[in-house]
C-alpha cells in the first residue's frame, strides 16, 4: 500500500551524483538513512534517478515515508540505464504523488525544472554532492544553488576524502 502523503511531514527533497561506485553508494545510504531518520515524520522528494535519487527514495519508503516523483520529461524512463529501469518502475508505483513535467525528452533544461520544483515543493535538500562544478546544466551544483538562493536549507552529504 502506498502512504499518504500527509502535509505535516517534513518534505526533504535530494539532488546527487548518479554513476556511483557499490563502495560509494552504501556509504552515501547509510549517510541518507541517518538523515531522514533525523528529520523525523519525513516525506521524500525525487526525480527517481540511478544513485542518490534512487538510494533516497528507498530509505524515505523504508522509515514510513510517503514519496513524491518528479519526473522530468515524458520519456525520463528511456534516459535511465536499462538494468537500473526495474528499481526505477519499483518506486515510481510506490509513490504517494507522480509529478509529470510538460517535457518530452530529457535534457539539461527538463532536469534544472525538475530540480527546481523538488525544491519548491520541499522544506530542505539533501545534496549527495561532492563540492565540485557541475559536469553540465542542470546538475547537483545548480540545484543546490537554486535551493541556497531560495532561502531552503541544504545538507551536503558526502564522505570525507571520496572520489567520484
Amino acid at each position: 500500500m502506498v502512504a499518504a502523503y500527509p502535509a505535516q511531514m517534513t518534505q526533504l527533497a535530494i539532488t546527487g551524483h548518479r554513476g556511483l561506485s557499490a563502495e560509494l553508494e552504501a556509504e552515501i545510504d547509510r549517510m541518507i538513512r541517518a538523515a531522514v531518520a533525523e528529520s523525523g515524520d519525513v516525506g521524500g522528494v525525487s526525480c527517481l534517478a540511478d544513485g542518490a535519487d534512487a538510494v533516497f527514495a528507498q530509505a524515505v519508503l523504508d522509515a514510513g515515508g510517503a514519496l513524491v516523483a518528479v519526473l522530468p520529461a515524458v520519456r525520463y524512463r528511456e534516459s535511465l540505464p536499462e538494468d537500473y529501469r526495474p528499481v526505477y518502475d519499483r518506486l515510481l508505483a510506490q509513490a504517494a504523488k507522480v509529478v509529470q513535467l510538460p517535457f518530452v525528452t530529457p535534457d539539461p533544461h527538463a532536469y534544472m525544472e525538475a530540480g527546481k520544483r523538488m525544491v519548491d515543493e520541499s522544506d530542505a535538500l539533501l545534496a549527495v554532492w561532492d563540492g565540485q562544478p557541475g559536469r553540465g546544466p542542470g546538475g547537483t551544483a545548480d540545484v543546490v544553488a537554486y535551493a541556497r538562493s531560495r532561502g531552503v536549507p541544504v545538507t551536503v552529504l558526502w564522505p570525507e576524502g571520496a572520489i567520484r
